[in-house]
């Protein structure tokens, strides 16, 4: 697949605060700081389409992007160990409960982990509550670059062990390195056609 156009189309919160239900929508999500944004960027080519933050949670409405005039990437806030309110971390679930459950052009999610840390019951609900809605979901393994090649394919292993999946299903990624971005854009690609 190749991406020739991507533009921020608007930010929300709410269900009529969404773009019309007109083309297929393809949503990011993961921990805070896990490199959604990174993923995005690299992906459409851009450095900053998204912005990114070395500051967890900056992230806090949903936003949604066309992408070559034919479908939408969504990025959903981050959860985890953001350094804000529990109000607010509160509202950021049902925020994104509300769009993965009730979105009818959601085709598929892009479920993101570091790949330094060991997937937790965060990650397990998440792939679970997929499942049960019966939304297609792929995982990614970000910043692969941080380690060697030899711990990388070992990490990769404990995620996939952890998880209890096969470890083929797991896409390692670098934004650095550009490592994965075809697997992850081959993996999307059927999500991305009308119906």
């Amino acid at each position: 697949m190749i991406i020739r156009s991507a533009e921020f189309v608007k930010s929300a919160v709410k269900p009529e605060h969404y773009p019309p239900e007109d083309m297929p929508e393809i949503a990011f999500v993961g921990r805070s700081n896990v490199g959604k944004s990174s993923l995005i960027n690299t992906l459409v080519n851009r450095k900053s389409l998204v912005k990114t933050s070395s500051t967890p949670g900056r992230t806090q409405l949903i936003n949604f992007f066309n992408i070559n005039d034919s479908f939408m990437f969504v990025d959903l806030p981050g959860y985890g160990y953001a350094r804000v309110p529990q109000s607010v971390t509160k509202t950021w679930g049902t925020m994104i409960e509300t769009y993965l459950s009730t979105r009818r052009t959601l085709r598929g999610v892009v479920m993101l982990m570091d790949i330094r840390r060991e997937p937790g019951k965060d990650e397990d609900d998440l792939i679970a509550w997929f499942s049960s809605y019966g939304i297609p979901s792929i995982c990614v393994l970000t910043k692969a670059d941080k380690f060697s090649n030899q711990q990388r394919i070992a990490n990769h292993a404990r995620c996939a062990r952890s998880l209890g999946v096969d470890p083929s299903t797991l896409i390692p990624f670098s934004a650095k390195t550009r490592l994965g971005k075809e697997k992850v854009l081959g993996a999307i690609e059927p999500w991305t056609e009308r119906i």
